[in-house]
C-alpha cells in the first residue's frame, strides 16, 4: 500500500507555530516601545505648538497669563485649559490640543501669583507623560530634574522656547 495523501505532519505544524511564536516574542516589545515613542513625539510637537501660540499672544499683550487666569505656580490643575484655550483659539492657534499623547490633561504655569498685577514673563507647558502623575520636577521655585530622560514616565517640560526635560535615547517602561 502506498500513501499518496497530501498535507502537513504534526511536527511540521509545531515547527511553524514555534517560529511564529519566536517572531512575535521579538516583534511585540518593539512595537509597544515604538507606540510609546510616537506618543512622546506627538506630545513634544503639541507642546511646541501650544508654546508658539502662547508666545505669539504674549507678543501682542506683553504677558503670558491670560487675564490673570493662568497664574498659579504652586498648583497644577486641568482648570487652566479652558482659560488658555479661550485666550489662544482661534486667533493664535486653530484648536488647542486638548490632551497629550497619553490622553492626560496638559498642565500650564506662569511665574506670577494669582491676582497679581505684574505681567508674567515665563511659562511652562508640560505633560505628565505615560504614568499621568507629575514627578514634581516642574516649577519656577526649584531646579527641575531637567535634561534628557530615559523613562516613558518622566514628565516632558517646555518653557520659554526650550525643553527643560525631554526624552532622549532608549526609553524604559
Amino acid at each position: 500500500m502506498t500513501r499518496n495523501q497530501k498535507g502537513f505532519t504534526l511536527i511540521e505544524l509545531l515547527i511553524v507555530v514555534a517560529i511564529i511564536g519566536i517572531l512575535a516574542a521579538i516583534a511585540i516589545p518593539n512595537l509597544l516601545t515604538a507606540m510609546q515613542r510616537s506618543k512622546q513625539k506627538r506630545t513634544m510637537a503639541d507642546a511646541r505648538t501650544i508654546a508658539t501660540a502662547w508666545e505669539a499672544r504674549a507678543t501682542d499683550v506683553n504677558r503670558y497669563n491670560a487675564a490673570g487666569t493662568i497664574s498659579t505656580v504652586a498648583t497644577c490643575t486641568a482648570n487652566a485649559y479652558p482659560d488658555l484655550s479661550g485666550a489662544l483659539a482661534p486667533t493664535y492657534i486653530k484648536l488647542l490640543p486638548p490632551k497629550d499623547g497619553w490622553s492626560n490633561q496638559w498642565r500650564f504655569r506662569t511665574d506670577v501669583a494669582f491676582a497679581q498685577a505684574t505681567p508674567s514673563q515665563n511659562y511652562l507647558v508640560w505633560s505628565a507623560a505615560k504614568d499621568g502623575t507629575s514627578d514634581g520636577s516642574a516649577g519656577f521655585e526649584g531646579t527641575p530634574n531637567g535634561g534628557a530622560t530615559t523613562n516613558f514616565n518622566n514628565d516632558i517640560i517646555f518653557s520659554n522656547g526650550v525643553f527643560l526635560q525631554y526624552p532622549e535615547g532608549a526609553q524604559t517602561q
